[in-house]
C-alpha cells in the first residue's frame, strides 16, 4: 500500500534549485552592499545635476548643448568613472566567503558549478538591470528637458554597446573572485589588468574597433549615426570575453581548495 502510494505521487526533484538559491541570495546581497547603494546614488546625483545645469543653461542664457553629448558624457563617465566600484562589488563576490564556502558549497548539495554560475549570473542581472534603468532615466531626462537629437535606435545602440562592454568587467570580476584568495587580492588584480590593458589598447595601433573608440563615438550613435557592424564586433568581442573569463573562472573554482 506504502509502495503504491510512494508511485502514484512521485517526487520531483530540481536540480537547479541550488543555483536558484545561490542567485537569490546573492542578488539580496548584493542590493544591501553599501558599495552597490553609494554607486547608485552618486549616478543619479551625478545625472540630475548635470541635466538641471543644462536645462539652467538653456533657460538662463540660451546656450544649447547637443542632448547626445549630453547623454555621451553620462553613460561614458558612468561606465569609465564607476570601473573602481563595479570591481569592487564583484571581484569580492566569491572570495570574501572563502571562510564558510567550504561548508556552503561541499556539505549542502551545491556544486561548485551552480554556486559560481549562481553568483555570476547574479552580479550581471543585478548591475546590468541597475545601469540600464539609469540609462533610460537619462534618455528620458534629456528628451524632456532638452527635446534635442536623440535617436531612438541610435539610443538603444548605445545602451547595449555599453552594456556589452560593462558585462565583459562584471564577468572578470567574478572570474578573478572565484581565482584569488581574498578580495583586497582579486580587486587589485582587476584594477591593474583593466587600466593596464586599457592603456596598452589605447596607443597599439589595431585594425578592429577598440572600446576607446566606440566611447568617443558615443555622441554619432546617439544620433543615429553608426557603423552597426563595427559595434556589433565590439558587442561580440565583448561577449567573449565575458564567456571565456566566466570558463576560466568556472574551471579554476571547480578543482580548486576551497
Amino acid at each position: 500500500m506504502d509502495a503504491a502510494v510512494a508511485t502514484k505521487h512521485p517526487v520531483k526533484i530540481n536540480r537547479w534549485l541550488p543555483y536558484w538559491a545561490v542567485f537569490q541570495a546573492d542578488v539580496r546581497l548584493t542590493l544591501r552592499s553599501w558599495v552597490f547603494r553609494t554607486w547608485v546614488i552618486v549616478s543619479v546625483l551625478a545625472t540630475v545635476g548635470y541635466l538641471i545645469y543644462s536645462y539652467g543653461v538653456l533657460r538662463e542664457a540660451g546656450i544649447r548643448q547637443p542632448a547626445s553629448r549630453l547623454v555621451s558624457d553620462l553613460l561614458r563617465w558612468t561606465l569609465l568613472g564607476s570601473v573602481t566600484l563595479i570591481i569592487v562589488m564583484t571581484a569580492g563576490c566569491i572570495s570574501s566567503e572563502r571562510g564558510t564556502m567550504a561548508d556552503s558549497v561541499l556539505s549542502r548539495g551545491i556544486s561548485r558549478y551552480q554556486y559560481f554560475l549562481g553568483k555570476w549570473h547574479a552580479r550581471l542581472a543585478t548591475i546590468l538591470s541597475t545601469f540600464l534603468v539609469l540609462g533610460a532615466f537619462t534618455l528620458l531626462g534629456s528628451f524632456f528637458l532638452l527635446h534635442d537629437d536623440l535617436s531612438l535606435s541610435g539610443s538603444l545602440v548605445a545602451l547595449a554597446t555599453v552594456g556589452a562592454l560593462l558585462a565583459a568587467v562584471i564577468s572578470c570580476g567574478v572570474a578573478v573572485s572565484a581565482m584569488a584568495n581574498s578580495s583586497v587580492l582579486g580587486i587589485a588584480i582587476l584594477w591593474l589588468t583593466l587600466y593596464g590593458g586599457g592603456f596598452v589598447l589605447s596607443i597599439v595601433p589595431a585594425k578592429l574597433p577598440l572600446p576607446d573608440w566606440s566611447l568617443a563615438n558615443l555622441t554619432f550613435v546617439l544620433q543615429g549615426f553608426y557603423d552597426l557592424h563595427a559595434l556589433g564586433r565590439i558587442a561580440l568581442w565583448s561577449a567573449g570575453v565575458s564567456g571565456a573569463g566566466a570558463l576560466v573562472g568556472l574551471v579554476y573554482f571547480s578543482r580548486r581548495d576551497v
